[in-house]
Formats: structure tokens, C-alpha cells, sequence
């Protein structure tokens, strides 16, 4: 194990390789800051930069950019409520409203310290239980991954306590319009209406982006007395966790670490799920849920910890099986299919140095992009000294280039505006957005496994809902889902008493 190490170690410490990761990790940030960007694009973007690399530097160089986008990605989550990636979403729920109560500096140095551990927990497991690992996820079916993706709708019962029912319902619309666009099964569009537009489905960027961002200017413009009112730092630095703190927090940071680990191992889970359901461990578990969505400093530990480690664990199933655990690790592949390298079984065997270099390149990464990530937000934070009547355009304005640089389609750009105007509509009624983004994520992974779940089994979908890992994970679902409910009726007849 030592010499495994030290072999890895000696590849990516070279100055030539070295010198490229820490390029990736610049990159890795910023791309993962702007929104719409994301980890599979910044990945891809940067392939062409791995011609000229050997095999070992050229997976290294793309681990480092796939980690440190993740990282980004929860700067302007905190600043400006623009989730840079999927997985960034839940940090919006406690970051922002502790950059609005002036607390900036401590959200992004909860948020680097957390991803940080979260990826190196990771690095460590992908390296001592990495075969391991991958067996156990093999074992999870269409049936299965079909139940975890369900199993994160119960994150519904965390989002809003005081309005659950409206929540559930955001959730159902968001599932609904995950429907929409081309059949995963049979290949033919439907509820597109005749729209071209639509046969692509709907896609979650900008929809997320004009829920959140865009939502908050208009919200912001409606209240004057928010316009000009200096609710934000004029000086945001970066507060570091100190070590007392990490201890104060050490329950939820394992917890996170090891669920982010878990789920990034499953193909089509990711970032995005694990850094939702750890939101709503959290929130279960805590002593003081009702702190959530208010600034609390766990809300941000516990997303950031989950959705890098979950980088980790999506290198397991890679590297061991071969098998991509999403967009990011499929173009990993690619890369190393255009080298001649064949990832598998095999490869580990074989060249047992492309383990070991991963695993340094990832820790390496996780202690650089802390130190890149405190100088990057403290230049994203300079746009927060100007006034908000200044402020909200230039939100807009990265709203509209995120959406459009998606698929460089005008038609994400209207499709971002009609979600800003729908979020705005939602917090009037006291709907929620971020279930409904919650929904359309999880709609698709839902549907697709649910179906070729039941196909596999002829039809017999009792077969398939009663699989040991499968009814398990449903029976908890729709115990945490229907829980709030119980406590609510509990409650209202205790009163009445």
C-alpha cells in the first residue's frame, strides 16, 4: 500500500504535472462558480489540454477540474443564490441567508473546509475499498437505483416543515415536468405539443438558475426598501473553520462525507443527490430543524461535505468497473479511450498506478482548492459592493449567459425567464422552488429505472417493488413523507384536548 502510494504521489508531484493540476483547480473553480458551466462541461472543455498528456497525468488532470468545479459551484451559491452546479442547490438553502445576515465570510469558509474533508474522505475510500465498493454497487439494479432516486423525494418533508402539503405538491409538478420531451424507453417525444423546443425535455439549468437567481432580483425589487440597503459585507474575506468548530461539527460532517461516498458510487446518482438527501439527514436529525433555510451553519457543512465526496465515489464503479458513475466520469473515459487505455477490472491489475494517481490528485486538489477558492471568492464578493440596484442586472446578466451557454439556444434564455416569473409566483403562494427543482431532477432517473425494472421482470411489478433494498428504501421514503403529517394531526388533536 505504501509503494502504491508513494508511486502516485511521485507521478502527480512532478513540476510539469503538478503545475497542471494546479491549473485544473483554478479552472476547476471558476468554471464551477459560473453558472451553467458545471463539472461535465469544465471537464469536457478541458479534454483537448490531455492530448499531450501521459495516461495517469491526463485522468488526474480531469479528477482535479471534475472536484474543484463541485467547490465552485458553492461560491455564488452563497453570494448571490446561483447554484454554479446541481449538486450547489441545497447550499443556497442556509448559505444565502447567511451572506443577507452579513455572515458571507463564515458560510465560504464552512463551505471550503467541508468540501475539502468531503473529498479527501473519499480519496481514502476509493483507495482501500475501492474493489469492494464496486461489487456491492453491482448489486444495485434498475429496481434499486430506482428506489434511491425515490428515496430522495423524501427530502420533500425537510424542505418547508410549516407547509409540507405545498411542498409535496411542488415536488409533484417538478416530477411532471420531467415527463415532458423524449421517451426514455420507446424514443418518441411526448406532452411537447408540437414544440421542437420540447422533444429535449426540459432542461434543469436554467430552470434552476431562473428559480433561484433571477427569483431573488425580482423578489429584492419589489421590496425597495432591500434595493439600496446594505444587507451584504462591504469587505467579504473568508473564515476558515478553526479546528474547534470542525470538532463542534464532526457528527455531521462523517455523515455527509460517508452518505456523499455511498451515493456517488451508484451510476446516475452523483453530486445532486447526495448533497439533497444529506440536507435532509441533517434537518431529520437535528435538535433545531426548525434553524433550516435560516442561515444555519450544518444546512451548508452538510451539503458541501456530501456533494464532493461524492466526486469519489463516482471514481469507484470508473475505475474498478469501468462503468461511468456520471456525465463527468463518461467523459473521463473518453479521454482515456482516445489514449488507448481501457478502464476495467483489468486495469487496476495491471497498472495499479492510475489508482494511486487519482488518489493524489485528489487530495492534492482538495487542499489546493481551498487556498484558489478564498482568492476567487474574494473577487466574486467585490461585485457585492456594489448597490442592488446595480447588483440585480448583473445577476440577470449571469443568469442569461449560464442559461444560454448551456446549449447556445435563445430558448433556454425564455425558458429561464418564465421559471424566474413561476419561482416568484411560487413564493407568493407559498409553493416551494427548490422541491420543484428537486422533482425534475429525480424524475427522469425515477422513470427510466422504474421501467426497465418492470420490463426485466415481464410486467410483475410487485416483483419489482418488493426486492429486499428496494422496499426498504420505499417503506422509509413514505414513512419520512407522510411523518410530518402524523406529527401535524398529533398536534392539532392534542390542542383541541
Amino acid at each position: 500500500m505504501l509503494e502504491l502510494l508513494t508511486s502516485g504521489f511521485a507521478v502527480i508531484l512532478e513540476p510539469s504535472a503538478f503545475i497542471m493540476i494546479i491549473f485544473a483547480t483554478i479552472v476547476g473553480i471558476i468554471f464551477g462558480a459560473l453558472p451553467g458551466v458545471g463539472s461535465a462541461m469544465a471537464v469536457a472543455l478541458m479534454v483537448p489540454f490531455t492530448y499531450k498528456m501521459g495516461p495517469v497525468v491526463s485522468i488526474a488532470f480531469l479528477t482535479a477540474v471534475y472536484c474543484s468545479a463541485i467547490t465552485g459551484g458553492g461560491i455564488t451559491a452563497i453570494l448571490f443564490k446561483i447554484p454554479g452546479t446541481p449538486g450547489n442547490t441545497p447550499t443556497t438553502f442556509d448559505g444565502y441567508p447567511m451572506a443577507q445576515q452579513g455572515r458571507a465570510d463564515k458560510a465560504l469558509g464552512i463551505a471550503l473546509v467541508c468540501s475539502a474533508i468531503g473529498g479527501i474522505v473519499s480519496a481514502f475510500a476509493m483507495l482501500l475499498i475501492s474493489p469492494q465498493l464496486s461489487s456491492a454497487a453491482l448489486r444495485f439494479g434498475p429496481a434499486e437505483l430506482f428506489a434511491v432516486a425515490f428515496f430522495g423525494l423524501s427530502v420533500l418533508s425537510s424542505l418547508d416543515s410549516n407547509n409540507v402539503l405545498k411542498t409535496l405538491i411542488s415536488g409533484l409538478i417538478g416530477l411532471s415536468l420531467a415527463t415532458v420531451g423524449m421517451d426514455p424507453i420507446f424514443g418518441v417525444p411526448r406532452f411537447t405539443w408540437g414544440h421542437s423546443a420540447l422533444v429535449g425535455g426540459i432542461p434543469m439549468i436554467p430552470v434552476m438558475i431562473g428559480m433561484f437567481a433571477v427569483t431573488e432580483v425580482l423578489k429584492q425589487t419589489v421590496n425597495p426598501f432591500k434595493i439600496e440597503g446594505e444587507f451584504l459585507n462591504k469587505k467579504v474575506s473568508t473564515k476558515l473553520l478553526t479546528i474547534k468548530e470542525t470538532i463542534a461539527m464532526k457528527i455531521t460532517i462523517l455523515r455527509s462525507a460517508v452518505m456523499g461516498t455511498v451515493i456517488g458510487i451508484l451510476p446516475g446518482a452523483g453530486a445532486t443527490i447526495a448533497g439533497f438527501l444529506s440536507y435532509a439527514a441533517e434537518v431529520k436529525s437535528s435538535k433545531t430543524p426548525e434553524r433550516f433555510g435560516k442561515g444555519a451553519p450544518e444546512g451548508v457543512a452538510a451539503t458541501e461535505t456530501a456533494n464532493n465526496a461524492a466526486t469519489g465515489g463516482s471514481m469507484v464503479p470508473l475505475l474498478s468497473l469501468g462503468i461511468p458513475g456520471g456525465n463527468s466520469s463518461a467523459i473521463m473515459v473518453s479521454a482515456l479511450m482516445l489514449q488507448g487505455v481501457q478502464v476495467g477490472p483489468m486495469l487496476i491489475k495491471t497498472q495499479p498506478v492510475f489508482l494511486s494517481g487519482v488518489f493524489a490528485s485528489m487530495i492534492v486538489t482538495n487542499i489546493l482548492m481551498v487556498i484558489v477558492a478564498i482568492g476567487i471568492a474574494k473577487v466574486f464578493s467585490k461585485i457585492l459592493n456594489m448597490p442592488y440596484s446595480v447588483l440585480g442586472p448583473v445577476i440577470i446578466l449571469l443568469s442569461v449567459v449560464g442559461s444560454f451557454a448551456l446549449q447556445n439556444n435563445t430558448g433556454d434564455v425564455r425558458l429561464m425567464m418564465v421559471a424566474a416569473i413561476l419561482g416568484y409566483a411560487f413564493i407568493k403562494l407559498g409553493f416551494s422552488s427548490a422541491a420543484l427543482v428537486l422533482g425534475l431532477v429525480l424524475g427522469d432517473i425515477c422513470e427510466s429505472n422504474l421501467r426497465r425494472a418492470v420490463m426485466i421482470a415481464d410486467g410483475d411489478i410487485l416483483s419489482v417493488l418488493s426486492r429486499p433494498i428496494t422496499a426498504t428504501l420505499l417503506i422509509t421514503c413514505a414513512i419520512l413523507l407522510i411523518l410530518p403529517f402524523a406529527r401535524q394531526l398529533y398536534k392539532s388533536k392534542k390542542a383541541l384536548s
